[in-house]
């Protein structure tokens, strides 16, 4: 009984945790858990004056940005305790015009209606009277100038998912440029109002190039991948230690940052928020709830169209200005990758000039998750089919003899339609693709191109102890007797397997199959 008292007052000590809320005054106010990025921001406010963030959905950049709108509003008894409390002036406050279009989806008939109605929004609260409202950027230029005379402040704006508009229209490319030029039209009035603002700040998924969305916004200063601000959004590994370490009591932790951690943005590695919160309320399950938010059905279609090689995407290696702008008239898949999340940064490359970076998926949650979801777009293994079941049962028990057949019924579950209007089946890359996503969904450790000594193999799995070493042809070859003439195996130790696959491109499946263990 006393054992049972004792677990009940922790729980009682416990805070609430803030689960889809994103309103600093609710956290606050409400008693929730709050990670502190308060002295972030004070250092993000002293540092600059135009500021752009760019961070993957469910990264907490609206809860930032409203804690930024606090700040500015002078809201001290919010920030009781907190890192920023004696470091700011709360005597001296700001206008602060907010606009966010993380909500609803927004199309080029409805985003003049959408704007007009934020700005309205933001009339009422500030007070003001505004005469011409007949364009939204004649509306926001007046709001901006008369918030600035009645406040007798410089006045601060914040500008959340900036580029949710454009996003929402990405399938359809015309419209999506019409949506970006209004826009330019819309943040031209911020430069042109220069002389008002205090501060301002946007966040969004992507970035976009400063001449084709921000024309005349070069002071606009891009805190993405500064390392100064690498942890602006997310949870650390001592945040979990610390403040998450009642909830987080009893479990395997290096399980957790198997599956959510690895988020990298040139400061510390990162935990998405919403991963977390939602890991522990729903009794410390490992599920794919970032994942789940969003379905990147718009990249798989890029993949099939442009016919990716899925391997590459750990280990992709790319240069600085890659991942830095975003482009509507000429797509880039890795930038898009990057930006949306399912890639992240895992080392820098020194290069003759600069540097660039190593991508590769953050974490088991964005490996297993994505795969999973190119796998059932170009099959109809579904999750609970049993050729994925099979395959970890074969891989983790060695019984290689299991495979064939197993990796026939994959390969016949490709639906035709993917066949037509291009010549994909002579490609080894396609099938390499379709194992590779098999094999990743199930969550086993896999390097494709595994780099050797004497050369590349073309896959390379660990499973139960084992290792199993792929080679791959299209038509003809002898893919075994490649494997043990380069002798790849060498670099590894234990049980190894060897398996030489050759696959026919008419009939698009498995015409030889050889395997040794060594």
């Amino acid at each position: 009984m006393p054992v049972m008292g004792s677990c009940f007052n922790v729980r009682l000590t416990m805070k609430k945790l803030p689960v889809g809320i994103q309103t600093f005054s609710k956290i606050i106010e409400g008693d929730y858990l709050y990670i502190d990025k308060t002295e972030i921001a004070c250092s993000l406010i002293d540092s600059f004056q135009y500021v752009f963030l760019s961070r993957p959905r469910r990264f907490g950049k609206s809860l930032f940005l409203d804690t930024l709108k606090n700040i500015f509003e002078g809201n001290r008894e919010l920030f009781r305790g907190l890192l920023i409390e004696e470091q700011w002036n709360w005597e001296v406050t700001y206008p602060v015009i907010k606009i966010s279009f993380s909500g609803g989806v927004h199309s080029k008939a409805d985003l003049e209606v959408d704007l007009l109605h934020i700005l309205k929004s933001n009339e009422k609260r500030l007070g003001l009277t505004c005469e011409d409202k007949s364009k939204a950027q004649y509306f926001f230029a007046e709001l901006i100038e008369k918030a600035y005379e009645k406040y007798h402040q410089k006045v601060v704006i914040l500008i959340d998912e900036y580029d949710k508009p454009i996003l929402d229209n990405i399938e359809n490319i015309p419209e999506a440029l019409l949506i970006r030029d209004g826009m330019r039209d819309f943040y031209t009035k911020i430069k042109e109002n220069d002389e008002y603002l205090r501060f301002v700040f946007l966040t969004g998924v992507s970035k976009f190039s400063k001449v084709s969305l921000f024309s005349g916004l070069n002071n606009l200063e891009d805190i993405s991948l500064n390392p100064d601000f690498g942890n602006v959004c997310g949870y650390t590994q001592l945040d979990l230690d610390t403040s998450f370490a009642s909830y987080l009591e009893g479990v395997d932790m290096e399980r957790v940052k198997r599956w959510y951690n690895g988020y990298n943005f040139l400061g510390d590695s990162v935990y998405n928020p919403f991963d977390i919160l939602l890991f522990i309320r729903n009794q410390r399950t490992f599920q794919n709830f970032w994942f789940e938010t969003g379905t990147p059905r718009f990249l798989v279609e890029l993949i099939k169209k442009n016919n990716y090689f899925i391997p590459k995407f750990n280990g992709l290696q790319v240069n600085k200005s890659l991942v830095n702008s975003f482009d509507l008239e000429n797509l880039n898949l890795e930038t898009i990758l990057f930006q949306t999340g399912y890639l992240t940064i895992k080392r820098l490359l020194p290069l003759d000039v600069g540097f660039g970076y190593e991508l590769g998926f953050p974490n088991r949650e964005v490996q297993t998750s994505f795969n999973d979801y190119i796998l059932q777009s170009v099959t109809s293994v579904s999750e609970n089919e049993p050729i994925r079941r099979e395959l970890l049962a074969i891989m983790n028990t060695g019984d290689v003899e299991r495979l064939e057949p197993v990796i026939k019924r994959l390969f016949a579950s490709i639906a035709y339609n993917n066949f037509t209007n291009n010549d994909i089946e002579r490609y080894e890359g396609f099938y390499a693709s379709v194992l590779y996503a098999c094999f990743a969904s199930i969550g086993l450790e896999i390097i494709a191109e595994d780099v050797s000594n004497k050369g590349r193999i073309d896959l390379t799995l660990k499973a139960g102890g084992k290792t199993f070493l792929f080679e791959f042809k299209v038509t003809d070859g002898e893919p075994l007797e490649q494997i043990k003439k380069m002798k790849y195996y060498d670099k590894y130790e234990g049980e190894r397997y060897l398996i030489g696959i050759v696959f026919d491109p008419k009939s698009r499946n498995v015409s030889k199959f050889e395997w040794e263990r060594v």
